[in-house]
């Protein structure tokens, strides 16, 4: 069925919206956002024939262990580590069944998992969770080359769902970092620039490099910056 236009499509989208957000927060989601993909979808790895179908991206966030973290000082460890994969395969988990909440209504839902990268090096996946979550008003890109909420900081993970569903976006966020810089201190790579667009991919990935040769973890994280940035 074809919506009006006007108020009647912003109605339903609202409504759409927030009835997605109340299912999400039930199933135990933290960060919640809707971003609009048309002028961004071009840099997705994925195939433009189900591209052409989707125009939204729900970005949902689940929050890490604090705890956990705080192990954390200047290299990562194994508490982590395993912590780090549960949590990323629960968000799967909850993702999978969002999506599937999205189809029965009767709309298309693209699940991307937390983290599945195509290329390390350079920091290639399908798409940039973090950089949705921006466009979904989760947050900003931190010094840490993170994505940054004002109440959880960089201690969580993010999924996305792709999809058709006419729902209201949400709008980006004017904060920034301010005077914070924990990370620039606190990062054993000494990737971390004050200005976040300054940030050195390349020292930070030898670094995680180094800590997996160490086998201190045996994928490529860190968790030094992500400990140090605990919002409010």
């Amino acid at each position: 069925m074809k919506e009006g236009r006007g108020t009647g499509r912003e109605n339903t989208g609202k409504n759409h919206y927030l009835v997605l957000k109340k299912f999400c927060l039930e199933q135990g989601i933290d960060l919640f956002g809707v971003a609009d993909i048309r002028d961004v979808k071009k840099d997705f790895q994925l195939s433009e024939k189900v591209l052409a179908k989707l125009d939204k991206a729900v970005c949902l966030g689940l929050r890490l262990s604090a705890s956990v973290l705080d192990e954390i000082t200047v290299c990562p460890t194994r508490l982590y580590f395993h912590h780090y994969r549960t949590v990323n395969a629960s968000l799967d988990q909850l993702t999978l069944k969002i999506a599937n909440f999205i189809q029965k209504k009767g709309f298309q839902a693209l699940p991307i998992p937390a983290s599945i990268i195509l290329d390390w090096e350079n920091q290639r996946a399908h798409l940039s969770h973090k950089k949705l979550g921006v466009l979904a008003g989760l947050g900003w890109i931190g010094r840490n080359n993170l994505l940054v909420n004002k109440m959880l900081g960089s201690q969580f993970r993010l999924s996305t769902i792709l999809t058709d569903m006419p729902l209201k976006p949400d709008q980006p966020l004017k904060d920034d970092c301010g005077a914070c810089s924990l990370c620039v201190k606190m990062c054993p790579a000494q990737a971390i620039k004050d200005n976040p667009q300054d940030f050195e991919h390349i020292r930070c990935f030898e670094k995680l490099k180094e800590f997996q040769k160490q086998k201190l973890v045996d994928q490529y994280i860190c968790g030094v910056c992500v400990n140090v940035c605990k919002g409010k």
